[in-house]
């Protein structure tokens, strides 16, 4: 089996380490991949337009890829699932009509109000007048979003009405996220603890993956902006079995029953970040795509072969295909540029990869680096997810710690507690 990867991110990369495990793959073409992608067995990093998607798919064509697996949202939101499905080619992710749960806010917040799916109240806002007159209305806190696509930046949850008047601004008049700031979602303040629970579907069938809790603000106790994830745990203690179970009753099977009934039926990755509090769960935002970073804890603890199943998702065959659950943890911590996520340095050197990886249970899953000859330089704010996988949290969180300690780069940092809700219980 030949697969070729879209993406070269900490996700990608993780993708791409749980692919190349596949006796069934022969090849990973990852475009355009990353050096430590590149160091995989099976797997080639290739220069390939992937905002062509005619480009792409013509390439899939040329080398006779089996599958196209899409990790980031952007080329599912542009159609590139649709450009390799009018030409045959087998493809893991969902249409670009299908992508709008992700691409979208206000059209994944209309479909739950539709089909009844729990979520928090909300108001699709055209103008910053009505934005303003709604804040004024429901105080705060509130919660800001911008309805499109802000590389997971487009959240601010405003603890005063200043704050929120002040991202309204942002996002409208200043256009921090361009157009994706052009229409506004503001929903309600939800109380609660979040996990991010993501299932595997072929249109029909849905199957849920453990549960893992990402943390999202930049520094210690959940201080500071919101980032893109600075690290994660898997299972999420938080999402009990009985948690799951309900979730995937009220949430993730009538979501992908509302897709198939609008006409758009939805295949590929489903993510579900989820807002518990008691035994209540709520839907906070839909992804069309594997999380970034909880990609990196939940395949290292995926017991199946992650292309018979990307496969089956594609074509329709997902309940033929068995898999579990290894009776393990995994922790992911995220070594950072410093100044992330406003502005940073690039180019710096990395040094003591290889010391951190020589722990078999330990995987550096590279994110923001570039190659420099023999050496790996710093390219981008979220550098290096540094996982580790242990009979517990607390051991596995440990492990990914001692990795950390190992590696160095000119002004990296990381959080210190990752894990911290899962060991307070």
């Amino acid at each position: 089996m030949n697969i070729l990867l879209i993406g070269g991110g900490g996700r990608e990369h993780a993708l791409a380490w749980k692919l190349a495990q596949s006796p069934k793959v022969e090849k990973i073409y990852a475009a355009p991949g990353n050096p430590g992608m590149a160091l995989l067995p099976k797997c080639e990093c290739i220069a390939l337009d992937v905002e062509n998607l005619e480009g792409v798919a013509d390439y899939a064509e040329e080398k006779s890829i089996d599958l196209t697996v899409v990790g980031p949202e952007a080329p599912l939101v542009a159609g590139l699932a649709d450009v390799c499905k009018r030409r045959g080619l087998p493809v893991f992710g969902p249409s670009k009509a299908a992508a709008q749960l992700e691409g979208s806010k206000a059209f994944s917040k209309e479909l739950m109000a539709k089909y009844n799916i729990p979520t928090a109240f909300f108001k699709i806002c055209e103008d910053i007048e009505t934005a303003k007159a709604y804040v004024e209305e429901k105080g705060a806190p509130i919660v800001v979003k911008a309805d499109g696509l802000a590389a997971g930046k487009g959240v601010v949850v405003a603890m005063t009405k200043q704050e929120a008047l002040d991202a309204i601004d942002e996002m409208m008049a200043d256009h921090k996220f361009g157009n994706a700031g052009a229409r506004l979602v503001l929903e309600e303040y939800m109380e609660g603890e979040e996990a991010s629970l993501l299932a595997f579907t072929d249109g029909k069938t849905i199957v849920p993956m453990i549960a893992s809790q990402d943390h999202k603000r930049v520094f210690d106790g959940d201080e500071g902006p919101n980032t893109g994830g600075m690290g994660t745990y898997a299972p999420a203690p938080v999402m009990t079995d009985v948690l799951r179970l309900k979730a995937t009753e009220l949430i993730l099977k009538p979501v992908i029953a509302a897709m198939a009934a609008e006409g758009m039926p939805y295949q590929g990755c489903l993510y579900a970040g989820l807002m518990i509090k008691g035994d209540s769960v709520k839907v906070v935002e839909f992804n069309c795509r594997f999380g970034d970073p909880e990609t990196q804890v939940v395949l290292p603890l995926l017991d199946g072969d992650l292309a018979e199943i990307m496969l089956a998702c594609a074509t329709g065959t997902l309940a033929q295909v068995d898999f579990g659950w290894y009776d393990k943890a995994a922790v992911c911590v995220v070594m950072a540029s410093g100044g992330y996520p406003e502005s940073y340095a690039k180019g710096m050197e990395i040094t003591g990869l290889a010391d951190a990886a020589a722990d078999k249970d330990v995987v550096v899953f590279h994110a923001g680096t570039k190659a420099d000859g023999a050496k790996v330089l710093t390219n981008g704010g979220r550098v290096l997810g540094v996982t580790a996988v242990d009979a517990n949290i607390k051991a596995a969180r440990d492990r990914a710690y001692t990795a950390v300690e190992k590696i160095n780069f000119n002004g990296a940092f990381c959080r210190k507690d990752i894990a911290w809700r899962a060991l307070k219980r």
